[in-house]
């Protein structure tokens, strides 16, 4: 017998994650499209910086980690476009030893190695603003995709549309803050049956840059996100960095991200059985940490 589809069933995880990486890709072409008023702007200018980090060790411990963020920035008379993308992986080697007792009063070493991820992150996110008027206010829009597997989720999609004011902007200091309604959509490695996987939001952004002297310069942001849907789900995500030029297109870089999340992601732990502690084949769901982070040590090559 064939059966109709019920209009009223809720959509799937996967139907949403996928409706929202078509809303993101879309999203991303109209912000990168100009509009017309846009492409008035007489001189929109583009840069580009990379940071590239990779740190390697080996012998009786092996590991590598590899990081790299690049950043597209347009700017014109009324208007400016941000593109950022980015990751951290890190891998390591366990050697698990073992001796067997020989006939000849010896012992056969056995040696097992294996790899194991250490911790992955990996986000991708544009902005776009336009100043209204001739005062300092703006509007912007943005859009945004990121992956922490090891805080609990693999892909989180956000949206969010806003106002804010550039409090001081000069080629020495810039110090701005914005608000905005949001709409996240996360899908969990280990969803938690109560939870919903999409939620709107509210999101204040303070951004600072100052150039202490004519080689060095400080740049700090930070995003608090707070999830309307469920309170208690405040995420901070902050990042300051200093720079210090080498020549005209090369830089280095140190900085420190922090991700905090007030109600982490659930995370899968599996059970042992007593006393012997062998695996009963069964998972509990428990709260992963609510605090990552990141300090890299970067070449920037600026474009």
């Amino acid at each position: 017998m064939m059966m109709s589809a019920d209009p009223e069933a809720p959509e799937s995880v996967p139907a949403r994650v996928h409706r929202a990486s078509l809303g993101a890709v879309v999203l991303l072409l109209l912000l990168v499209v100009p509009s017309d008023s846009a492409a008035q702007d007489a001189a929109f200018a583009w840069d580009n910086a990379t940071e590239f980090s990779f740190v390697t060790t080996s012998g009786n411990a092996s590991s590598n980690t590899l990081g790299l963020k690049s950043t597209l920035n347009g700017k014109g008379e009324v208007s400016a476009f941000k593109l950022e993308l980015g990751g951290i992986r890190a891998e390591s080697n366990f050697t698990d030893r073992s001796a067997v007792a020989n006939g000849s009063g010896g012992f056969n070493i056995t040696e097992v190695t294996r790899t194991e991820r250490s911790a992955e992150n990996y986000f991708a996110r544009s902005r776009f603003d336009r100043n209204l008027g001739e005062n300092s206010f703006f509007a912007f829009g943005g859009a945004g995709w990121e992956r922490n597997t090891f805080a609990g989720f693999n892909d989180r999609f956000s949206f969010v549309a806003g106002i804010g004011d550039a409090w001081v902007e000069n080629e020495r200091t810039l110090l701005k803050a914005d608000i905005g309604g949001t709409y996240t959509i996360q899908n969990d490695v280990a969803p938690s049956p109560d939870a919903s996987d999409g939620f709107g939001g509210l999101r204040a952004t303070i951004e600072m840059r100052r150039a202490l002297n004519e080689t060095t310069e400080l740049t700090s942001t930070m995003v608090a996100d707070e999830n309307l849907s469920n309170t208690a789900d405040l995420r901070i995500d902050w990042t300051s960095s200093l720079s210090v030029a080498l020549s005209e297109g090369l830089a280095f870089s140190t900085s420190y991200r922090l991700l905090f999340d007030n109600d982490p992601a659930l995370v899968g732990v599996p059970i042992l059985d007593a006393p012997n502690g062998s695996p009963t084949g069964t998972n509990t769901l428990i709260p992963s940490s609510g605090r990552d982070g990141f300090l890299t040590i970067s070449l920037v090559i600026k474009l």
